[in-house]
């Protein structure tokens, strides 16, 4: 599949995802346990979106110098609406990290080391899926019917699904661990195991960072093929899925508190779902130009959130 990705765009992408993952873990100490403030969480965020940023500024200076104006402006028009869309989509993944944070009981203070692991597992993760995917669509054309099909259908689940929360205690995976592994009754700390009397024990944390990683898998199968309705392109469709993902961590503590003044968020989100769904389905008729897309992406997104701070703010007032 044909892409703008050299080898060196490639390294300079890999290093600065790198840079970013150091600098959170090892000089603003990511990985060790504190509660994370609203002010360290809006500014690692205001500081992700930024990188996102300037990366497709140096992509756009790149492109139209060695391919002309055209070129630049359509491949990172591309990136933008891919990092919006993934990025709108990850509020949702959100909703359902505080869902199973508070299940298991986990407080702030360490939930910042699970969500850390669950990244990195989203990075390989994603990066696998995307280029098998492009492989897939090269080969295998009629796929983004199926894709486009899909996520229509995963809109109007959405939707209808919409008021109702997944019951944790019936997941096959937990149950399965909690029959065949010993547990604690409570947490240890940040530790995932732990021995006791001669017996290597797991922790409640650790069942939280396998839902963590199992809703990344879910959310990844509605995410990437939603991009690959903006572009086909792997290196675009994964730098702006992953430049999305690595500023998720920061926009989920951004977002720990609020997360009830977006009850109608989902709507939203299951729009955009149908909207790409359908873009995808009539790829080879109708070409839908990729600023329109960026166009209706945001429009569907921004709509979404002011009704449900109407709607929030509304409620509030009813009940006092």
């Amino acid at each position: 599949m044909e892409s703008i990705g050299t080898w060196w765009l490639w390294v300079a992408f890999a290093a600065i995802v790198v840079v970013m993952l150091l600098l959170d873990l090892l000089v603003f100490k990511g990985g060790q346990q504190h509660r994370v403030s609203l002010k360290e969480a809006g500014a690692w965020s205001i500081a992700w979106v930024s990188v996102a940023l300037m990366f497709a500024g140096g992509l756009w200076w790149y492109l139209d110098a060695e391919f002309g104006r055209t070129i630049a402006n359509d491949k990172t028009i591309a990136f933008l609406t891919g990092y919006l869309v993934e990025k709108s989509l990850a509020v949702d993944n959100v909703f359902v990290w505080m869902m199973i944070f508070s299940f298991f009981a986990v407080p702030l203070e360490l939930q910042r080391r699970v969500l850390l692991y669950g990244i990195v597992g989203a990075i390989v993760l994603r990066t696998v899926m995307i280029f098998a995917g492009s492989w897939l669509i090269s080969e295998f054309h009629w796929l983004l019917y199926v894709f486009g099909a899909f996520l229509i259908v995963t809109g109007i689940k959405m939707v209808w699904f919409a008021e109702h929360d997944p019951d944790l205690e019936k997941n096959p995976l937990i149950r399965w661990i909690r029959n065949h592994y010993p547990i604690t009754e409570r947490l240890e700390g940040e530790r995932f195991f732990v021995m006791r009397d001669g017996v290597r024990m797991m922790t409640p944390l650790f069942l939280a960072l396998v839902l963590v990683e199992i809703s990344d898998v879910i959310f990844a199968v509605d995410s990437i093929p939603a991009i690959f309705a903006i572009t086909t392109d792997p290196f675009i469709v994964l730098t702006s899925n992953l430049f999305a993902i690595l500023g998720l961590r920061a926009m989920y503590f951004l977002l720990a508190d609020l997360g009830d003044r977006f009850e109608l968020l989902k709507y939203g989100l299951a729009a955009i779902l149908v909207f790409i769904g359908t873009k995808m389905l009539i790829v080879d008729w109708v070409k839908i130009p990729v600023m329109v897309s960026l166009a209706v992406v945001a429009t569907l997104l921004a709509c979404a959130v002011f009704a449900s701070l109407w709607y929030s703010a509304r409620k509030r007032a009813e009940a006092s």
